[in-house]
């Protein structure tokens, strides 16, 4: 009987050991979820301002005048979808490249002109006045293209 009595103290000591071990894990588990929970909130947290402020920089991006600019230069595509960007939030920088392309546009329809050697030199005048225009509006300055700049803001005031 000491054998069993001392297989059964045995076998309480282990079940014992084993609830103590068992209620250690669930301490542990607990408070490693706890600690889960705070690094979740201060991710969420952290990653709600990141999201506000590329939001406020993809808003001040777009309402950059620059951007307006630099798409008004892309063919006559990019001509219209700059008049609409530009259109709903109005910039006096946008609006003036704008302006400069509408221009060169319709100067690059009279390179159409069946006149061999003339419709040359519009075209090739208004491929250079179409990169200085764009190196222009990379850098940021508005700065009228060569020869018709001016004229081209006095006749199209309305855009």
């Amino acid at each position: 009987m000491s054998d069993e009595k001392k297989l059964s103290d045995d076998l309480e000591d282990m079940i014992g050991s084993a609830k103590d071990g068992a209620k250690k894990a669930a301490d542990k588990a607990g408070e490693f979820a706890e600690e889960a929970k705070e690094k979740a909130k201060e991710f969420a947290s952290e990653a709600k301002e990141a999201a506000n402020e590329f939001a406020g920089d993809a808003k001040v991006i777009l309402s950059d005048g620059k951007n307006v600019a630099i798409i008004a230069h892309m063919t006559l595509i990019g001509w219209i979808i700059a008049l609409v960007m530009n259109s709903n939030n109005k910039t006096e920088y946008g609006s003036f490249y704008i302006r400069q392309m509408l221009g060169l546009l319709l100067l690059g329809v009279l390179s159409f002109i069946p006149i061999p050697f003339v419709n040359l030199i519009i075209y090739v005048l208004v491929v250079v006045l179409w990169v200085m225009s764009l190196i222009s509006a990379l850098g940021g300055t508005k700065k009228p293209v060569f020869l018709f700049g001016e004229q081209f803001q006095d006749w199209f005031k309305s855009f």
